[in-house]
């Protein structure tokens, strides 16, 4: 049986007790606040609840995170599926490698190539779309690089401590 959460030098993994300092530290991080549309920090009581909710079926809680590892066992980052619509066979996408010195290393490339086969084999779903501001060109790069199209921009949609950026909407039709 085919592995769909492995691709190259990365597997998707379900997120774990373990991981609460992990996201701790990454949800905590002001320098990401502004590409993850975050404005408050986590307390570890919140992300206790949220690690609660995450044991639930992807159909319950309509979004799934996995945690980024790589080859040595070591989390470079994190993986979500949110707004899942199975009538409709689409999910959000989004993702995050962490640490500077791990971006750029193919890791997040290889974890959208191993939720592309997971999300069209065994959700079932026909498309993925993300929602990036238009400043953010790595997150742009990437997911053009990954088969994704711009469909769309929505002007002044995100408030920056510089003033407003626009939010791309990106779409990739999967199978």
């Amino acid at each position: 049986m085919k592995n769909h959460l492995t691709y190259g030098k990365i597997s998707l993994r379900p997120i774990e007790p373990e991981d609460i300092d992990l996201l701790y530290n990454w949800e905590n991080n002001m320098e990401i606040w502004e590409v993850s549309n975050t404005r408050t920090p986590f307390s570890k009581y919140i992300l206790a609840e949220y690690l609660k909710e995450s044991a639930k079926d992807i159909y319950e809680t309509k979004q799934l995170r996995l945690i980024i590892q790589n080859n040595e066992g070591e989390a470079a980052g994190a993986l979500d599926l949110f707004d899942f619509d199975p009538y409709h066979m689409r999910a959000g996408i989004g993702i995050l490698i962490h640490k500077a010195e791990n971006r750029n290393q193919g890791y997040a490339s290889d974890a959208l190539n191993a939720i592309f086969g997971y999300a069209t084999e065994v959700l079932g779903l026909k498309q993925l779309f993300a929602n990036i501001g238009s400043k953010n060109e790595a997150s742009i790069h990437l997911f053009e690089k990954m088969g994704f199209t711009k469909s769309g921009v929505k002007k002044n949609w995100i408030k920056t401590l510089k003033g407003w950026d626009d939010e791309l909407f990106f779409q990739k039709m999967l199978g």
